[in-house]
This record gives structure tokens, sequence and C-alpha cells, in this order.
């Protein structure tokens, strides 16, 4: 047998291995913002009433999707800002959804309002 100063490598038939790498290299990506543009954001979404860890988690989101569409954070706070409570519970959601795996979704519920010609001709 000869000496090397190979690595040794891996001929193993390991199933795993691609999930191993895929989780090795995970958070590996290192993203970095203003310290103002996040603290601008926290700070809208604790005024309208986020609890402080889900104003973080939508914040760091905002700032991914606003980094993406190369929109300045500070415009897309300011168009939030004319938003009811319910609309940016909306939006927010959606933002999210964009985000998230197809299997996991958030959503909310609208209400069906269904005018039948049958509905209409039956007195209470």
């Amino acid at each position: 047998m000869s000496a090397t100063n190979l690595p040794v490598s891996d001929n193993s038939s390991d199933s795993s291995s691609g999930t191993k790498n895929f989780f090795n290299n995970y958070f590996t990506a290192q993203v970095s913002y203003p310290a103002g543009e996040i603290d601008a954001v926290v700070g809208f979404f604790l005024k309208r009433g986020f609890d402080e860890q889900s104003a973080k988690s939508t914040a760091i989101v905002i700032l991914n999707q606003a980094k993406l569409d190369d929109v300045n954070v500070f415009q897309l706070i300011d168009t939030l800002k004319g938003l009811s409570d319910v609309q940016l519970s909306q939006v927010v959601s959606e933002i999210l959804n964009q985000t998230r795996q197809k299997t996991s979704v958030l959503g909310y519920r609208l209400l069906n309002v269904d005018e039948t010609f049958e509905s209409r001709n039956i007195k209470l």
C-alpha cells in the first residue's frame, strides 16, 4: 500500500450524503443590512402591534424581499404606513407565503357571500 498526501475520499454509497451536504452549507451565505434599516423596519412593525420576535422575523423577510426586488426599504415602509391593520396583515401574509414552502402557507379567511335567486325569495 502506498502512502499519499491526498485526503481520504468517502466512496461509500451513503444515501444521506446529499442531505448532509445541504444542511452543512445552509447558513453559509452572509447577508448584512445597515442598522438604521433594520431598526426602522422592526420599529414599524412594533408600532403596528406586532410581537417583538414576529416584528424581527417579518423585518428580515421584508429586508430580504426589498433587496431581491431592488426597492428602497424606506419607500416600502412609507407605502405600508397607509394600510389599515387588516390590509397590513394580508400584505405581510402574502410576502411571507412567497418565502415559505408551498406545503406550509399562511392564510386569512374571507367570508363567502352567495347571492342566489332562491335565497332572495325566502321570507323569514
